[in-house]
């Protein structure tokens, strides 16, 4: 009797590398949703937090408008309304929507600087408020601007003595009180105050300054 077999051929196996592969993908792709899903998640909290800090640094920008007089208006876009201040003129933010820039040099603004709050816009850099009228003195919570880089109010009618908190101010660069009615002694050889000079405080009668 003869005897038929019929031989089945199997395919070759799919070579090592190509499986590897192909697991790789599949990780990469699960972790890419993960990620996705995480930042999904984060993402509120973020925008609630920028929320929280850009409505904070409005509120001290709207107390600084409520404390000044303004004729020309100004600080007209300063709207406390709007939550975002880096919209409103005469203010610079970084990316973070933190603000870093205050300009309102030579603006007929008159008024006090004094519980303003100023200190609490941690990330400020510039602050210009030269050839105004403001009066009273200096707040001494400027000593909190840790990244402050220049603070210009010459050209004032500020009074009373220079805080002596200015240690924290190690980004100053540029400073200018001139043309005051500051008083009181100020000596330019220790900290921050070395990289000033005495035309800094000049035309303050009441003032005494030595390097």
């Amino acid at each position: 009797m003869s005897c038929f077999c019929l031989l089945t051929r199997q395919s070759p196996s799919a070579p090592i590398h190509s499986i590897e592969r192909k697991k790789s993908m599949k990780q990469e792709q699960a972790a890419r949703r993960v990620l996705k899903t995480e930042w999904l998640l984060l993402l509120p909290l973020f925008l609630q937090l920028s929320f929280v800090f850009a409505n904070h640094e409005g509120d001290v920008l709207h107390t600084l408008k409520e404390k000044l007089e303004d004729p020309n208006n100004v600080l007209q876009s300063w709207d406390p309304t709007l939550v975002n201040p880096c919209t409103w003129f005469h203010i610079t933010c970084n990316s973070n929507n933190e603000v870093t820039r205050i300009d309102l040099g030579n603006s007929s603004l008159s008024g006090e600087l004094i519980s303003t709050g100023l200190g609490g816009l941690s990330s400020l850099q510039y602050l210009e408020l030269y050839s105004n009228s403001i009066y009273g003195s200096i707040p001494s919570d400027l000593g909190k601007l840790t990244n402050l880089i220049s603070l210009d109010l010459y050209y004032n009618q500020l009074s009373g003595t220079i805080p002596g908190n200015w240690g924290n101010l190690t980004n100053l660069r540029f400073l200018d009180f001139s043309d005051n009615s500051l008083s009181g002694t100020i000596t330019l050889n220790h900290g921050v105050l070395q990289k000033l000079t005495c035309i800094s405080f000049m035309n303050n009668q009441g003032l005494e300054c030595s390097a």
